[in-house]
């Protein structure tokens, strides 16, 4: 029997423990999607203690170990609720027997062991020791500030999740301030926007305004503030937008372009009234926002993250009591194939298909996903970013400019990040993946890259234990390194 999470754990190969340790293991990360505050990154802020940087505090915090807490039938006011920090954490540890065969199970105790040196398991007779030694270190030692954790993990660089209306003050005092060598990169989430539907949308629309500095009034004055919002992003190192939709929108007007404009007039200008509009209109507007915003990205080489597949807040009781983005979310199961063709070829038609990636939170989707994404790979027009020519025509040709995204949320274990690789290549280039994401609000999630590099390791080692592949480790390494790290930064174009 093999020691619990020795050295070559999720290695099952000689070929797959080469791979890892002299090729993967070393390269740094590269976490385009996260949802770090980034006024911690500029406060190079530290941390109280474990439970803090573990479970969050006021509502706010890692509601993928809060959901097991409540399975496992933790009271709230330990999960959420104003318990004091030790006891919230010995009920997570507490938790951590029942949790055999999680992910969460092995990202605790990597973390555990990566970030505090320790080995010991986590359960209610070990959780003191462990929360002492644990505690001491945030107090003591120099490496668990934001900014000391990410040059103990070699972060190259993060995109962060920003609010159009966001004044990126954070962003701007990181920047001059220069006390960091990783790129902490704005990412553009004008989600908002597009929820016209929603009862705080008039009142949104006022505070991006406000944020720029102009009254918007018309549609027009809508489009010119979001045009001006996507150039300060992009002036603040921005490569990336993206986009949460319970859905893909696809629905235009019975007319031509102008036509579909004055519909969209009309319709802001009752959502600006109160105006509920009807579920087609709203996805009618949700449509028009999103493909004048793809043509923004496209001119700016920005590549367009779409997460699809969240259904929000399905428990109304739990949603009164906590709020949203506590633990009450789940898969949704709407159609995506027809309206993700018409998406694309509308915008390929335009000569505005920017670089993108999709996400889904539901694996149904990955083979419509990667399929149709398949037959928009390329451009006509001549060049390759990786010869020098980034013109926006060259970047969309670049080598996967669409992506299939990594395994997400309710996907990211081991099983989930299998099966999405393995569909990929079977249908498109796995050799061009951009790889994993935290998509965190935590400081301790680099070990998930970690978990995904073992993994993609492990994969690439049966295949070449089984002759499936050549067993080239000049070759395997090299798509393990592009796959862990380089892969994304060629992407995102961050030298």
């Amino acid at each position: 029997m093999k020691a619990f999470m020795d050295k070559d754990f999720l290695l099952k190969t000689g070929t797959a423990r080469k791979i890892y340790h002299e090729a993967a293991a070393g390269e740094p990360i590269f976490d385009y999607h996260c949802h770090l505050n980034p006024r911690e990154i500029a406060e190079d802020s530290r941390f109280p203690n474990l439970a803090s940087m573990w479970l969050g505090e006021n509502r706010y915090g890692d509601h993928y170990k809060w959901r097991m807490m409540r399975a496992n039938g933790v009271d709230e006011k330990l999960v959420t609720g104003d318990a004091e920090p030790w006891d919230k954490f010995l009920a997570w540890a507490r938790t951590m027997p029942a949790l055999i065969g999680n992910p969460l199970y092995h990202w605790t105790h990597l973390e555990l062991r990566r970030y505090f040196d320790i080995n010991e398991v986590l359960n209610g007779e070990s959780a003191r020791a462990i929360w002492d030694a644990a505690n001491e270190k945030l107090r003591q030692d120099p490496e668990f500030s934001a900014l000391g954790i990410f040059k103990k993990f070699k972060v190259y660089a993060v995109g962060t999740t920003d609010d159009p209306a966001d004044s990126l003050e954070w962003h701007e005092k990181i920047r001059r301030e220069g006390k960091t060598s990783a790129k902490v990169l704005p990412s553009f989430r004008p989600d908002r926007a597009l929820n016209i539907e929603k009862p705080d949308f008039a009142p949104y629309i006022a505070a991006l305004g406000k944020a720029a500095g102009r009254n918007i009034a018309a549609l027009g004055d809508l489009l010119g503030v979001l045009k001006d919002r996507v150039s300060f992003f992009d002036s603040l190192g921005c490569r990336a937008a993206d986009h949460g939709l319970e859905y893909l929108p696809f629905r235009t007007s019975a007319g031509d372009e102008g036509v579909w404009e004055r519909e969209m007039e009309s319709l802001f200008a009752g959502a600006l009234a109160g105006k509920v509009p009807a579920a087609e209109q709203a996805e009618s507007w949700k449509t028009f926002i999103l493909t004048r915003l793809a043509a923004e990205y496209y001119d700016r080489g920005w590549a367009m993250q779409i997460h699809l597949s969240a259904v929000r807040s399905v428990n109304s009781r739990a949603l009164g009591l906590l709020g949203p983005d506590t633990g009450f979310d789940a898969i949704h199961d709407h159609p995506v194939s027809a309206k993700l063709a018409r998406l694309l070829d509308y915008l390929q038609s335009a000569g505005k298909l920017p670089k993108t990636i999709f996400y889904s939170l539901n694996p149904k989707d990955f083979y419509p996903l990667a399929t149709i994404m398949g037959s928009f790979q390329g451009d006509l027009s001549p060049g390759d970013v990786f010869s020098g020519d980034t013109s926006p025509a060259a970047r969309h040709a670049a080598p996967g400019a669409m992506q299939l995204g990594s395994a997400w949320w309710f996907l990211d274990h081991r099983d989930g990040m299998e099966n999405q690789m393995r569909l990929l290549a079977n249908v498109g280039l796995l050799s061009r993946f951009v790889g994993m994401l935290t998509d965190s609000r935590s400081f301790l999630s680099y070990p998930r890259h970690e978990y995904f590099r073992r993994i993609l390791c492990n994969m690439l080692g049966d295949w070449a234990e089984e002759g499936e592949i050549p067993g080239d480790f000049e070759l395997l390494g090299g798509m393990a390194r592009d796959i862990s790290f380089r892969n994304a930064q060629r992407y995102f174009e961050i030298p």
